[in-house]
């Protein structure tokens, strides 16, 4: 198929898609007709995104001569449109036509967007540039939320859907920043998951003497399971931005509010992973609730001279601590202050305690992966915190799609400020048996509550 052929067919159904959203916009579709308007905008949807993704594969040749095909293709198309339009009135005339709910003209109004939005003609760059621009603009309120539909961001009751290009790069930043999202065992899902969990082992039998000639039967033996449910909850972080910075020349939009979205939500899903401690929304299974804790068999006293060895024959316990299976796959994270102590320290033999591993990236202690982060962090920060295990035992589920954005104008118009509420669906948990514990926790001088 030539290029002025598909221009004439792109012209042509966008001519339709923008007459139903006239017609919805003036509230002249009956509740009746929402079904078939709803069937026809996913089949124009669809049939825009073929004819796009035709014209962006056609060979270099044919490409040459768009512009004045294109020109020809908006003639045809105009007069179908316009003979389009004009039906679509006359067959409303007269008719009591009683309005769709909002909610599904919103709906309707979004697939219409996406129809039309300009992406299908563009590279998978300057699709994602195009449709980044138009998030943060509407954000900021540079351009309206027509124009933002039509430019393909999702917008319903004033919330705003991430798009997925955005929602990647705050994912992404998240699991540079949060480690637990790095070496845990992510899911994303629609429905929610349950984990079985043993909680009783199962007793093998030893009968000598054949059963047949006994007649003795096998006993039964009683296993018994847990049930861990990854539930999402509802999660959100709030940033701000002033109205001076967005009003600057030269500054760019774009990337003030996706560096603030990211920011927000990483900090507040971190420490709801790691510490669960927010007030009314704890997380039971947060790291540090749920990890089992080590304590010293001896105080070490890291200020007093000769610690070094002392914490070193506790760490060597500490890495004793799991099962086999778990150890096998176990390493560390540690926070800045254990870190700190570990690059001064030595092994027996005076070799020091930290390694370059194998791949040369990072350390290793006692012949185990080493990362750190403040998140490990107690409630005194000078303190070092060790916790050994296999991280892939926390579990991180995320709705996908579930990540929103809703702006606040009018709550921080007094600062000259706006703000933004990221909104997303998330759980995460570190999820063991009690006969095979994941992950151990070691704040050094910490004592064992009575």
């Amino acid at each position: 198929m030539n290029r002025k052929l598909l221009l004439a067919l792109q012209k042509r159904n966008k001519a339709r898609l923008e007459e139903l959203r006239k017609k919805l916009e003036k509230n002249e579709v009956r509740e009746d007709e929402i079904e078939s308007v709803q069937t026809e905008v996913d089949e124009l949807a669809a049939e825009a995104q073929e004819i796009a993704d035709a014209l962006e594969n056609l060979p270099a040749e044919e490409d040459e001569g768009g512009e004045g095909e294109e020109g020809e293709g908006e003639g045809e198309n105009n007069e179908g449109g316009e003979g389009g339009e004009e039906g679509g009135e006359g067959a409303g005339e007269g008719e009591n036509r009683s309005a769709i709910s909002g909610e599904k003209r919103s709906a309707i109004l979004n697939a219409i967007g996406q129809g039309l939005s300009t992406r299908g003609h563009k590279s998978t760059k300057n699709k994602e540039k195009e449709i980044r621009s138009a998030f943060a603009n509407f954000v900021v309120g540079n351009i309206s939320e027509m124009e933002a539909r039509t430019l393909g961001v999702d917008i319903n009751n004033g919330s705003v859907t991430i798009p997925q290009s955005i929602a990647s790069e705050v994912i992404s930043y998240a699991q540079e920043e949060n480690l637990l999202r790095k070496y845990g065992t992510y899911v994303a899902t629609d429905t929610d998951v349950k984990y079985p969990v043993l909680v009783k082992k199962a007793d093998a039998n030893v009968n000598k003497t054949e059963r047949a000639k006994t007649g003795k039967e096998i006993e039964e033996t009683e296993i018994e399971f847990d049930v861990i449910d990854l539930d999402p909850a509802e999660f959100d972080a709030l940033a701000t931005i002033t109205k001076k910075l967005l009003r600057r020349t030269g500054v760019n939009v774009e990337q003030i509010v996706i560096e603030e979205l990211k920011k927000a939500y990483v900090r507040k899903e971190t420490n709801y992973m790691f510490n669960g401690n927010d007030a009314g929304n704890e997380n039971p299974g947060a790291l540090a609730k749920k990890a089992v804790g080590y304590y010293e068999s001896k105080p070490v006293d890291i200020t007093a001279a000769g610690f070094s060895q002392p914490l070193y024959q506790e760490l060597v316990k500490l890495k004793g601590l799991p099962v086999t299976e778990v150890l096998k796959k176990s390493m560390w994270i540690i926070n800045r202050a254990a870190l700190t102590i570990l690059e001064g320290m030595t092994d027996t033999t005076g070799r020091p305690l930290l390694h370059e591993a194998k791949d040369g990236v990072g350390y290793t202690l006692l012949g185990h992966k080493v990362d750190f982060t403040d998140s490990a962090d107690g409630t005194d920060r000078t303190k070092p915190v060790f916790y050994f295990g296999d991280f892939k035992a926390f579990h991180i589920q995320e709705v996908k799609g579930g990540m929103e954005l809703q702006k606040l104008v009018e709550k921080y118009s007094g600062t000259n400020k706006i703000g933004f509420q990221i909104y997303n669906l998330i759980d995460g948990q570190l999820i063991y048996s009690p006969f095979e514990p994941a992950v151990y926790r070691y704040e050094v001088g910490a004592v064992k509550s009575a």
